[in-house]
């Protein structure tokens, strides 16, 4: 069932939760983000204020500072059992343990995907290709080792994006809740096979909040007829300016806790000596 805020011919709910969400909405980076001790040991206060900017954003960046000789990994899951989460959605190159390490790999088979590499990732939300019964609702990085230079993220909420589509043209949310609005071909790749995967790219949470399935890749990425110019309004809106669109390089004991939103990363140089690593777990629930 659809919440009536985001049924289409329920105008008065939709603009009560319209002034609500853009009422609340962040202005600057510094918004998001939120000083703690130890991410494995919150205060109370401590995720009071977490949760408070994902209220906000569906984004909170988490500034705990450097901790040398720890097992970063460990205080992520820690993290994440604090905030709700449990079902970590893992993926083939993830470690056993469910949390993937993201660093430049040179050679092997990590190497021929974009995030194990130096180059800029496009505007996505993470698990695009999972199937329904897989669906990535929250995602959290955790920043080990910074880049030498470059890396940031860009972040915007995918209820912002929502509101511009829908104040634009409200067909436009329509043909993007459709659902074979996005198909996300099989990849028979050795170690990688997954089938392909039909859905929207607008669906609702069982607490009723919003979800988005996106991504900007041109290959691998099958619009619907209905649904295409939809996605060319959606490019429109992130490639151009926004008051909505934040911009983040995470340093050396920063991260993110997300409730999956619209992301990018730039392009950066890494170093051998100190290379850049992050630790990234995505869960399927979602932190409320």
């Amino acid at each position: 069932m659809i919440p009536a805020c985001f049924r289409l011919d329920d105008t008065e709910s939709y603009a009560r939760w319209r002034g609500g969400r853009l009422a609340r909405a962040p202005v600057a980076t510094c918004d998001l983000v939120v000083e703690v001790g130890d991410i494995a040991a919150l205060t109370p206060g401590e995720r009071q204020a977490l949760h408070h900017r994902l209220g906000r954003a569906n984004t909170a960046v988490y500034a705990e500072g450097p901790k040398p000789g720890r097992d970063h990994k460990a205080a992520l899951k820690a993290l994440a059992a604090q905030l709700g989460l449990a079902s970590l959605d893992s993926n083939a190159l993830a470690d056993d343990d469910g949390i993937t390490p993201l660093s430049v790999h040179r050679e092997g088979t990590r190497s021929r995907y974009i995030p194990y590499t130096e180059r800029p990732i496009t505007w996505h939300t993470d698990g695009y290709y999972n199937p329904p019964d897989r669906t990535v609702r929250a995602l959290l990085l955790h920043c080990a080792g910074k880049a030498a230079e470059g890396g940031a993220n860009r972040l915007m909420d995918h209820e912002m994006l929502y509101i511009q589509l829908r104040d634009e043209d409200p067909e436009l949310i329509r043909a993007l809740m459709r659902p074979d609005a996005l198909t996300i071909p099989g990849n028979e790749e050795e170690g990688m096979t997954r089938p392909e995967t039909v859905g929207p790219v607008f669906s609702f949470n069982a607490d009723g909040s919003l979800h988005m399935r996106y991504t900007a890749r041109t290959r691998n990425a099958v619009w619907s007829d209905e649904a295409a110019p939809a996605a060319a309004a959606i490019r429109r809106l992130l490639d151009g300016p926004s008051p909505h669109i934040f911009e983040h390089v995470l340093e050396e004991g920063q991260g993110l806790v997300s409730n999956n939103p619209l992301h990018t990363r730039e392009p950066f140089r890494d170093d051998p000596r100190s290379p850049r690593l992050l630790y990234r777990a995505r869960y399927h629930e979602r932190i409320s």
